[in-house]
């Protein structure tokens, strides 16, 4: 059974950065797509970044030239930079891989 395991997230003043990492369980991490998602309070969970097998990256609008996802295939593992936050980035922030989520980190950007 496939474990998704997000860490990294924290309160961060308007401006600054904050990497997240995700560690996933199971054999075959390399061969598929993980990506991030993030869910504001009353709002739906949205995409943030997407990052298939070969190195592919999507991003939303919102994030891009801010927000770098990227992989370690050695360490199972993918992260998330974000720099430059804004207030609007502060939401619970999850991995996804083969359909499966992680608990969530809490990322908070206030002054």
């Amino acid at each position: 059974q496939v474990q998704l395991v997000e860490s990294g997230g924290g309160l961060v003043q308007p401006g600054g950065s904050l990497k997240l990492s995700c560690i996933v369980s199971g054999s075959f991490f390399r061969i598929y797509a993980v990506g991030w998602y993030r869910q504001a309070p009353g709002q739906q969970r949205e995409s943030v970044a997407n990052i298939t097998s070969s190195g592919s990256i999507t991003s939303a609008d919102s994030v891009k030239g801010r927000f770098t996802i990227s992989r370690d295939n050695a360490k199972n593992t993918v992260y998330l930079q974000m720099n430059r936050l804004k207030p609007e980035d502060t939401a619970v922030y999850y991995c996804n891989y083969q359909e499966t989520w992680g608990q969530g980190t809490q990322v908070t950007v206030s002054s």
